[in-house]
């Protein structure tokens, strides 16, 4: 008979914050997956753990997926964690997960803390819809085609971010949205926890003076609700225009435009065409 595959939650910074149930169920299990050996090891160690650990990470995904699932399909059971938080949140447990349920093997949750709603719950933004957009990508056309699909969202927006990356991102957030709302949260539930709420360009402005430290959380407030749709092709056309000036293809341009206006891509493309003539 097949094992389980565990999924526990791990603190997010502070390991007071560990549940009995996941110490419980770290210690029952065969063997622990988790994304850095290193990092699992000192949590391990701190509640005298003592079960053998497998590195489990985006570069070894494959093959290491595959012996666990051979593993679990032995008859062992296994617990998968990440560095901090739950296991498959913008990582790379959510492929063993799928892994283990393309071959019927059984998988329980044991919950903890999640950053994005820790941070949502304190940001002071609408948390009654929200949406979770992870990190955004390094690649240059990926992150201005994600940020160009959330120019018209009205949900409450949640990102993780590096330091390093963080006022690149936030210069690009502001060129898309505007000035809106931001609360960046960080060491969150650890000693120097920080939740600064502010606007787009005052976050740019304090992190151009100031060198951000640690990992961030990005809570960002959803466009507001228009009142009247733009029924002015010309005025329609302007946007379009000032998506395609931020590096945003013509074609996709036009797809934004069309869902806050009431003209069709189609339209809008045709249009966008003809001023080229």
């Amino acid at each position: 008979m097949a094992g389980t595959l565990y999924v526990v939650g791990t603190p997010i910074g502070n390991l007071s914050d560990m549940s009995t149930r996941a110490v419980e169920t770290l210690k029952g299990v065969d063997f622990i997956c988790a994304e850095d050996t290193r990092v699992t090891a000192k949590l391990l160690n701190h509640f005298e753990i003592k079960k053998p650990l497998i590195s489990y990470h985006e570069h070894n995904a494959f093959q290491s997926g595959k012996n666990i699932v051979e593993r679990l399909q032995s008859g062992e059971s296994c617990a998968v964690v990440t560095d901090a938080g739950m296991p498959c949140i913008s990582d790379p447990g959510e492929d063993l997960v799928k892994l283990c349920t393309e071959n019927g093997i059984k998988t329980a949750v044991v919950p903890l803390a999640s950053a994005a709603v820790s941070a949502l719950a304190i940001s002071g933004l609408s948390a009654s819809r929200f949406t979770f957009e992870g990190f955004l990508s390094t690649t240059k056309k990926q992150r201005l085609e994600h940020l160009s699909d959330l120019v018209n969202e009205t949900r409450t927006m949640i990102f993780y971010e590096a330091p390093h990356k963080l006022i690149y991102t936030l210069k690009d957030m502001y060129e898309f949205f505007g000035d809106r709302k931001i609360s960046l949260c960080r060491e969150l539930t650890k000693i120097h926890e920080e939740v600064i709420r502010t606007t787009l360009s005052g976050a740019i402005e304090k992190y151009e003076a100031v060198s951000p430290k640690g990992e961030f959380v990005l809570v960002i407030e959803g466009k507001p609700k228009e009142s009247e749709a733009i029924d002015n092709i010309c005025d329609a056309i302007a946007q379009v225009d000032e998506l395609i000036s931020k590096g945003i293809r013509a074609a996709d341009a036009c797809k934004q435009i069309a869902k806050i206006t009431s003209f069709s891509k189609s339209e809008l493309y045709s249009e966008y065409i003809k001023k080229q003539l």
